[in-house]
C-alpha cells in the first residue's frame, strides 16, 4: 500500500485517446492513479471520464495539472500540434515535468521536438514507442523502448509498467524511436511473409488454420505466427491490430533512416511497397493484416 501511495504522489496526464491511448489510460485509472486526460475528439473520452478520468479542454491544461504527461498520437505533425499548437503543452509551466511520448515518429523529429520544448518551458522528454498492438494495450503486455535520461526513465518506470510488461532504456532521446523502427522491420516483414505462407497453404489445399499448431516449437514459431495467421485465415480484422497507414509510415521512416546511415534494408523496402499496394487496395485505415488479401484470387 505504501508503494502504491508513493506512485500516486505524481499527478499523471494522458493526451491522445485513440486505439492505443484509451486502453493505456484506462489501466492507469484502474490502478487508482489521478489522471487528467485530453483528446481532440472529447466524445471518445466518455468511458474514461466515467472511470474517474479528468477531462480538460486543451493539452496545455493537462500539462498544467500533471507532472508526468503520457502521449500517444498519430504522427510527428500531430505531436507538433499537441506540444506547440495554440493551446499546446509548451504553453504550460514545464520545470520539473516530463512528457513520455508513446507515438512512433522519426528519431530526428523526437530529438528536435524535445530540444525545442526544453528551450521553451523547461519540460523534459522521453521518447517511448510501444510494440504489442491494441491487445497488448488492453492487457498491459506492451514492450516499451525508451530514449532519454536514465534518472527520468526510472522516475516514470512504475507508471509505464502499469501499462506495459517491459520498459527498456535504449539510450539518449531518439534511441527509443530507432529501436521501434527495428521492431517494425521485423513485424512488417513478418506480416508480409506470413501472408505469403498462409496463401500458399490455402492455394495448395491444406488447412492453413492449422499452421500455428503444426509449426509450434519449431524454428518458424513466433508470436506473430500464432496471432496473425488465424486472423488472416478467418478474416478477423475488427478491431484492427494496427492500421495499414501506420505500418507504411513506419516502414517509410525505416527507409529514410537507412538512407542516412548507409544501411541496406531490401526486405523492409519490399514490405513497404506491399503495404503501399495494400493501402491502395484496402484503404489507409484497414487492418494491416489485410495485406493477406492482396494475393486473393477473388477480391474481398
Amino acid at each position: 500500500m505504501a508503494a502504491a501511495r508513493a506512485e500516486t504522489a505524481e499527478k499523471l496526464g494522458y493526451v491522445g485517446l485513440g486505439m492505443m491511448g484509451s486502453p493505456m489510460a484506462r489501466r492507469l485509472l484502474d490502478a487508482g492513479h489521478d489522471v487528467t486526460i485530453w483528446n481532440r475528439s472529447p466524445e471518445k473520452a466518455t468511458a474514461l471520464v466515467e472511470a474517474s478520468g479528468k477531462l480538460v479542454s486543451h493539452p496545455s491544461d493537462v500539462a498544467d495539472a500533471a507532472s508526468i504527461i503520457f502521449m500517444c498520437v498519430t504522427d510527428a505533425s500531430a505531436v507538433e500540434e499537441v506540444v506547440f499548437g495554440r493551446d499546446g503543452m509548451a504553453k504550460a509551466k514545464g520545470a520539473g515535468k516530463l512528457v513520455v511520448d508513446f507515438s512512433s515518429i522519426h528519431p530526428d523529429a523526437a530529438r528536435a521536438i524535445a530540444a525545442r520544448l526544453k528551450m521553451t518551458n523547461g519540460m523534459g522528454w522521453i521518447d517511448a514507442p510501444v510494440s504489442g498492438g491494441t491487445m497488448g494495450a488492453e492487457e498491459g503486455t506492451l514492450a516499451v523502448m525508451a530514449g532519454g535520461e536514465a534518472a527520468e526513465i526510472e522516475r516514470v518506470r512504475p507508471y509505464v509498467l502499469r501499462m506495459a510488461r517491459r520498459l527498456t532504456h535504449m539510450g539518449p532521446i531518439g534511441a527509443g524511436q530507432t529501436a521501434k523502427l527495428c521492431n517494425q522491420v521485423i513485424v512488417g516483414c513478418a506480416m508480409a511473409v506470413l501472408a505469403e505462407a498462409t496463401r500458399l497453404a490455402v492455394n495448395a489445399g491444406i488447412d492453413a488454420g492449422r499452421l500455428p499448431e503444426a509449426l509450434a516449437g519449431g524454428f518458424a514459431d513466433s508470436i506473430p505466427l500464432q496471432l496473425f495467421v488465424p486472423r488472416m485465415v478467418q478474416g478477423i480484422h475488427s478491431p484492427p491490430l494496427g492500421h495499414i497507414a501506420t505500418m507504411l509510415k513506419d516502414l517509410d521512416t525505416v527507409i529514410d533512416v537507412a538512407s542516412h546511415t548507409s544501411s541496406p534494408v531490401p526486405m523492409a523496402s519490399l514490405a513497404a511497397q506491399l503495404f503501399r499496394l495494400a493501402k491502395a487496395a484496402r484503404g489507409a485505415d484497414a487492418d494491416a493484416l489485410e495485406i493477406y488479401k492482396l494475393s486473393a484470387s477473388q477480391p474481398g
